[in-house]
């Protein structure tokens, strides 16, 4: 299995799609529980500190995941999971402990043969300590900023580039100094920076440490 963390913005969640199709492997973008779970509290009117009912929407979510679309109770929520909006408050109630915890399980169970390809901020660290290649991906908040500037004006939604910026340097802030599960390297994780590279770039060098780590494992039980 791959697991590959990183800030909001680092590309992380395409990189992994394209590497679990190359594989032909299984998804998981950790990042859209947390999304629909947010999404989930705005709808219901549930605010960031309201930790029992927080963990109760996460707890309670009926999520599908399909051919590039993202189901809550039969209704595709694949483009309102990306509203900014959303994306600030999943970072806030990412933080609190019971939401976290109603997630893990959930996470784990997605990991089957014949693989798995993982993408968050602790799926490394905490969600799957043990898989066999984790990496880092990191970019420059200017270079996430811009990507996020244009992913947004490509799907037809407004956005200031200065506003962008701001947030995501605060939600960076947020992820990596919470107490529980901060963002961070794994210690045996490759760390990757894309701030210059294209996204195909980035892929291919995924692959290759796929490609090198797999080929040392095979030798290493054929010794």
């Amino acid at each position: 299995m791959i697991a590959i963390d990183g800030p909001t913005a680092s590309g992380k969640g395409t990189v992994a799609s394209r590497v679990a199709g190359q594989l032909g492997w299984h998804l998981l973008d950790s990042g859209a529980l947390y999304r629909l779970t947010a999404l989930a509290c705005l709808e219901q009117g549930i605010a960031a500190d309201d930790v029992g009912r927080a963990a109760a929407a996460a707890q309670a979510l009926d999520v599908r995941f399909g051919d590039g679309t993202v189901a809550m109770s039969g209704r595709d929520v694949s483009a309102d999971i990306r509203r900014e909006d959303v994306g600030s408050l999943a970072s806030q109630v990412a933080t609190l402990a019971p939401v976290r915890a109603a997630l893990l399980e959930r996470q784990r169970a997605f990991r089957a043969a014949p693989g798995l390809v993982a993408d968050g901020r602790d799926m490394g660290t905490v969600v799957f300590p043990d898989a066999d290649l984790k990496i880092f991906l990191v970019a420059s908040a200017e270079a996430r900023a811009q990507r996020r500037y244009k992913q947004l004006i490509e799907k037809g939604f407004s956005a200031n580039l200065l506003t962008l910026l701001r947030d995501l340097e605060a939600r960076d802030a947020r992820d990596t100094q919470r107490a529980l599960a901060p963002l961070a390297a794994a210690h045996d994780a490759l760390v990757l920076d894309s701030s210059h590279l294209t996204i195909d770039e980035t892929v291919a060098q995924v692959m290759a440490w796929w490609h090198e780590r797999w080929h040392q494992r095979a030798a290493s039980r054929g010794a």
